[in-house]
């Protein structure tokens, strides 16, 4: 077993603003700094034409390191793309037509739940994960509290894994993992941060391998 194989793992979302090389550049340094178990790209407000051409470059590089991609935005990228699997933020209904559309061909993760209701809602579908939080939700150094609650309450009584958007700061990738949560989401805390993606990248694995709980098996 990988030395992180047993406790939370990082996940990626990638930031809304800069040109395809740009975010190229930024996401390959990420990724050589360290363990990134999953990408997700989400489409924000970027046209189709615009958004297939990201994922295509996008997409090989996280599969090139090993992280399994996912596509938050318009299917027809996952599929023309090659990537890993659909990341649903559209409702239920959505959420239950991606799982009869792509599983288990491809891996299918359900994000904007509110509540707890609306989690146990989900959990029946039976996707791949659950997201807890907004993929662009990390305005605060600290992962939010209401986040927190859920992924803590959810890790402890379901065994589908739960991605837990962390903060704005480094520190809160260890917030998550106190949860039980399987993967912490990091975005700015990576990508916006002043020493640099592979560096944060890095001090995040660190972190997560010092203090981290272990998951018990």
């Amino acid at each position: 077993m990988a030395d992180h194989d047993d406790r939370c793992r990082l996940v990626l979302v990638t930031p809304r603003d800069g040109d395809i090389e740009t975010q190229a550049a930024a996401l390959d340094a990420a990724l050589r700094g360290g363990d990134v178990a999953t990408l997700i790209i989400p489409q924000y407000d970027r046209d189709d034409r615009e958004f297939q051409a990201l994922c295509e470059r996008l997409v090989a590089i996280g599969q090139q390191h090993e992280a399994a991609v996912m596509i938050a935005g318009d299917s027809r990228v996952t599929g023309r793309s090659k990537a890993d699997g659909q990341h649903v933020e559209e409702g239920r209904d959505a959420a239950r037509d991606a799982i009869e559309k792509f599983s288990p061909r491809l891996i299918v993760g359900i994000g904007n739940i509110k509540d707890r209701h609306a989690a146990l809602e989900i959990g029946e579908m039976r996707p791949d994960y659950v997201f807890f939080g907004k993929l662009n939700g990390d305005i605060k150094p600290e992962a939010h509290p209401k986040v927190l609650a859920l992924a803590e309450w959810w890790a402890s009584m379901v065994e589908i894994p739960c991605i837990t958007m962390g903060g704005a700061s480094i520190e809160s990738a260890l917030e998550v993992a106190e949860t039980g949560a399987e993967f912490v989401a990091m975005h700015r805390a990576v990508f916006d941060n002043p020493i640099g993606p592979a560096q944060a990248v890095a001090e995040i694995n660190a972190l997560l391998a010092e203090k981290a709980p272990r998951f018990h098996t």
